[in-house]
């Protein structure tokens, strides 16, 4: 009895990758660790899987709901990392007097949520993050700024970084005698982009306890957005002079920018925006997004801030820390909207075909020659025609072609094809094949 056939299907909210789209997240990953090495980030790993309890509690109630949780063969009670900061947190409590302080990591690896999906984002996804772990100095925050800024660059997007600190938030708390709600104020305010004014006072009202007065306050602190850094500090020094934490708040913002400025950000880069508070409930000083400017409403492409107690929970030794994390997956669906994906599906530069048995060695071996010399080649599996082994490569985007036959092979030569313009060079003696090819893809 034949087998019923099973219907090829993958889970609402993950995806497959085809090499079209592989490619380029590959070579912007190569972008972004290179771009991390340069400011002296070090690689690690953490496992995919972790105890639950590790896991749970430490973002907010909302990524707890997110979470895959299951009992293992054992018993064990885990679940899927739903970021990779709460893992770090883990890792630093256990390695950290072998690794030393500041210790500076990244770390490339894909994540879980159970949330809903939608453009940009799904229920799979790699994050990209980059910590210090150790300092307390604004410094660090203002690398972690760079850093951002700098991948960005490299990656030709064009972005801007909104900056915030949730000791300016925790004073206008303060003021209010709202600090004891500061959770479930500071996430309503943190979707103040995503569901508008309305409903932004409603959650305040419904969820955050707040009169209409304390409300009015909070969108008067809010409508400081759209002037100048200058005037912002200036209104959040006079609204919070009476508030230590809001003033020291205002106080690291100014220091920041001033070191941003110091490493030569363009102004007009860096806006402080005072809506920022990251939903997360770990984060304690400098928090920021950035936003593309060709495609601002795909939101926040990466973002981060401080967390000087997050450590703690696994230790009791002080480890402050700041990072961020690009949003690769939201960059792709981006990429993918403004059509700047790889037309290529290999990322082979050269063909070699097999254009019969009496020259398939002699192919194999110039495949060698050409590999050693740096190229990366793409031998045509089986002897045949010429005009299918070109519209291979044609179809996959490679870019030469290299043709082999036996009467070429008795005189020492091949004839190289550039599959771009159609142009094809015959007689090039084998020993300066390497120098032909190069000068074709360096055109």
């Amino acid at each position: 009895m034949a087998k019923p056939e099973i219907e090829p299907r993958i889970l609402k909210g993950f995806q497959d990758t085809l090499p079209q789209v592989a490619l380029t997240r590959k070579a912007m990953i190569r972008t972004i660790e290179d771009v991390y090495s340069s400011f002296g980030f070090a690689p690690i790993d953490t496992p995919a899987l972790e105890y639950a309890e590790i896991l749970l509690g430490k973002g907010s109630a909302e990524t707890d709901k997110q979470t895959y949780r299951f009992p293992d063969l054992g018993g064990r009670d885990i679940a899927l990392r739903f970021d990779l900061t709460v893992p770090l947190a883990r890792f630093v409590a256990m390695h950290i007097n072998e690794l030393g302080v500041p210790f500076k990591r990244f770390h490339i690896a894909p994540v879980w949520r159970a949330e809903k999906p939608q453009r940009g984002r799904y229920r799979e996804f790699i994050q990209c993050d980059f910590d210090t772990i150790g300092s307390d100095s604004i410094l660090a925050d203002a690398e972690t700024l760079l850093v951002a800024h700098r991948t960005m660059t490299k990656l030709e997007i064009g972005h801007t970084l909104r900056v915030n600190n949730r000791l300016v938030l925790n004073g206008l708390l303060d003021s209010l005698d709202a600090a004891d709600r500061s959770v479930l104020i500071l996430r309503a305010i943190d979707k103040l982009d995503k569901l508008g004014e309305e409903a932004v006072r409603q959650e305040l009202s419904d969820a955050g306890g707040l009169t209409t007065e304390k409300i009015d306050s909070i969108f008067r602190y809010l409508s400081f957005n759209g002037a100048g850094n200058t005037e912002i500090l200036a209104g959040l020094t006079d609204l919070l002079k009476n508030s230590e934490r809001g003033a020291l708040g205002v106080s690291n913002l100014r220091e920041l920018l001033s070191a941003l400025n110091d490493s030569g950000v363009p102004e007009g880069t860096v806006s402080i925006d005072v809506s920022i508070a990251r939903g997360l409930d770990y984060y304690t000083g400098t928090v920021f997004e950035t936003r593309m400017t060709d495609l601002p409403g795909i939101g926040s492409i990466c973002s981060g801030g401080r967390y000087d107690n997050l450590a703690g929970l696994y230790t009791k030794r002080r480890l402050p820390g700041v990072g961020g994390s690009i949003g690769l997956d939201r960059i792709m669906g981006a990429y993918e909207e403004l059509g700047r994906f790889t037309p290529r599906a290999s990322n082979a530069q050269v063909l070699m075909t097999l254009m019969d048995e009496h020259s398939r060695s002699a192919s194999l071996r110039l495949a060698m020659t050409l590999r050693e010399g740096g190229f990366l080649v793409d031998t045509y599996p089986e002897v045949g025609g010429l005009g299918n082994q070109l519209k291979y490569g044609n179809r996959k985007g490679i870019p030469v072609a290299i043709i082999l036959g036996e009467n070429e092979v008795a005189r020492g030569v091949c004839a190289v094809k550039d599959l771009i313009t159609g142009e094809q060079q015959s007689d090039v003696p084998l020993a300066t094949v390497n120098s032909v090819v190069g000068g074709i893809l360096n055109r």
